[in-house]
């Protein structure tokens, strides 16, 4: 059962929603009066989704969720009342995956919710492998860097280099470019 977190930062009353999503088959989590507690509350509570409902979102609730993103990264659902395009964009920057104008209407919570995580999920998958891609590109740099120091150094060919690296690698059960990393931060060594 997706657990769900709510948070008001509006005067409306909450109870209708959360009927709608108890129906959807969600676990509602304690609620959340303002994003200010937001990150507290995520990492406290572990949400699979949090949905928002704001009249405008403000800065300091844009600058939370931007921290709540950056340690704690869920999908977010936003229902505001402002359509301004420059809010939007602020809001998405800072991780929401959902935004919709002119209220919720409970029906429509359940379709919403799988979108943003679905959405959530795929964007997810192409922020890791992206990460892997950026730690392959340091890790062949920083290998290519090592085995030039070496063959300088050491007179040895570019594969003797780089067998040497490997064997070091597979000897102290580390990646070839910590190896290279560690190779590179010797004092006196390769240096940056």
């Amino acid at each position: 059962m997706p657990r769900v977190l709510l948070v008001n930062d509006t005067d409306k009353p909450i109870a209708e929603l959360r009927e709608a999503l108890q129906r959807a088959g969600y676990e509602i989590l304690a609620d959340v009066a303002h994003a200010r507690a937001l990150l507290h509350a995520v990492e406290t509570q572990r949400p699979d989704v949090i949905l928002i409902d704001t009249e405008s979102p403000t800065r300091d609730t844009l600058e939370q969720l931007a921290v709540m993103n950056a340690a704690a990264p869920r999908p977010v659902v936003m229902f505001s009342d402002t359509a301004d395009q420059s809010v939007i964009r602020a809001a998405v920057r800072a991780g929401v995956t959902t935004y919709v104008v002119d209220g919720m209407a409970p029906a429509k919570l359940a379709p919403i919710l799988e979108v943003a995580c679905a959405r959530f999920d795929e964007e997810d998958k192409l922020r890791r492998r992206l990460a892997e891609v950026e730690q392959q590109l340091a890790d062949r740099k920083d290998i290519d860097r090592a085995k030039g120091w070496l063959m300088d150094r050491h007179g040895l060919s570019e594969a003797e280099a780089f067998e040497l690296l490997r064997g070091q690698a597979m000897k102290q059960g580390v990646r070839l470019g910590d190896v290279a990393r560690q190779l590179l931060s010797m004092p006196g060594q390769a240096g940056p």
